[in-house]
């Protein structure tokens, strides 16, 4: 059987930094810097696989998982490493190609990585369509901000009612400037339209995504919690990819970054806020869901439609966490702030959702 080698990879755009580190000796038996493609990659370390077991390593980047799924695809052993969590010291101030290819090699041979879950094709691709959604939604958030900027500049601010209704767009068409700045109006005017059309575009391609499989099970366990539709849940969805690689809800609600800092020496005990660890995609989710619960347990009209062929266990579970978490919003309200209840609400919402996608089937 042959010996295990330890194949630390500093991955760039254009080249790659490849360190060969035996797993029995102190130094490495080779470096190199090869073209960040399938083919000089996988010829150079496949040369090496005749006669070491190799277990490379490379830390998620711009590169994406293709660098893993091509040596995957050769079969060779790789693992994609959260940067955020490599161990590094504090003085090490030194950041070269070189250096980051060995400490790969030395701290994978020390089982010291923390590996990042690789999703397959298919995930990903559907994964980029609802980030595509989200930036879209963005954009619009953004044009919307520089019109109604514009028009208040010129003297035209909005005092009856709130913004991007139906009265508010009557309003702005029925406005009219001077020179230059008619074209202007228009111009932003006309955006904001642009950027609802691309909005629109992209929830239908989302629902129709959630309604296919293997997605429309999941979707619809999701959604039976208050505050959590198709949307939300598709993005839940995409970023969560496999609840069982979670041995806990407690580990699922730190992936999210919505558990508490903490610096403890000694006997004395303090708690800062949240980590904000883990896609702020998705803790967005979350904290939006969490504000529906300081309403009293009931189920509105939408809800009941998203009830509908929803298997009881999972509606009673839904329904369990309504009134807990109503309880706990306002137990913590009373005493702190409301912005403090609903990221505590948020927090044990994700161990509901958790604790639904694991103790009954989901695929």
């Amino acid at each position: 059987m042959p010996s295990i080698a330890h194949v630390g990879l500093d991955v760039h755009k254009e080249t790659t930094r490849a360190v060969i580190l035996p797993h029995d000796k102190s130094h490495p038996v080779d470096e190199c810097t090869l073209p960040t493609t399938r083919k000089a990659l996988v010829k150079y370390l496949s040369q090496w696989a005749q006669e070491f077991e190799l277990r490379c390593y490379y830390e998620a980047g711009s590169c994406g998982y293709e660098p893993q799924r091509w040596l995957a695809g050769a079969g060779i052993a790789c693992e994609v490493i959260a940067p955020s969590k490599t161990p590094r010291g504090p003085g090490d101030r030194v950041k070269t190609d070189r250096r980051d290819a060995r400490l790969l090699a030395y701290q994978g041979r020390a089982q010291a990585l923390a590996r990042v879950h690789v999703p397959t094709p298919e995930q990903e691709a559907v994964r980029a369509a609802v980030r595509c959604r989200e930036a879209h939604m963005r954009d619009l958030v953004a044009a919307k901000h520089r019109g109604l900027k514009f028009w208040h500049s010129c003297g035209h601010g909005y005092t009856q009612g709130e913004h991007w209704t139906q009265r508010h767009w009557q309003w702005l068409h029925a406005r009219s400037f001077a020179g230059v700045n008619d074209w202007t109006a228009r111009q932003y005017l006309a955006d904001v339209q642009y950027r609802l059309g691309r909005v629109a575009e992209a929830d239908r391609a989302i629902v129709a995504l959630a309604e296919s499989e293997p997605y429309r099970s999941a979707v619809g366990k999701r959604c039976c919690f208050r505050g959590i539709d198709v949307l939300s849940a598709m993005v839940l969805i995409t970023e969560t990819l496999d609840f069982r690689r979670f041995p806990g809800a407690p580990q699922y609600m730190g992936y999210w970054g919505l558990t508490s800092c903490e610096d403890s020496p000694g006997k004395h005990r303090r708690q800062g806020g949240i980590t904000k660890a883990g896609s702020r995609r998705a803790r967005r989710v979350w904290i939006e869901a969490a504000w529906h619960y300081q309403h009293k347990p009931a189920i509105g009209a939408r809800l009941y439609r998203r009830l509908a062929g929803q298997p009881p266990e999972v509606i009673a579970h839904a329904w369990k966490a309504q009134q807990r978490l109503y309880r706990k919003y306002w137990r913590i309200a009373r005493r702190k702030d409301t912005r403090t209840a609903v990221v505590a609400v948020a927090r044990e919402l994700s161990g509901f959702v958790w604790a639904v996608m694991t103790q009954f089937e989901c695929d």
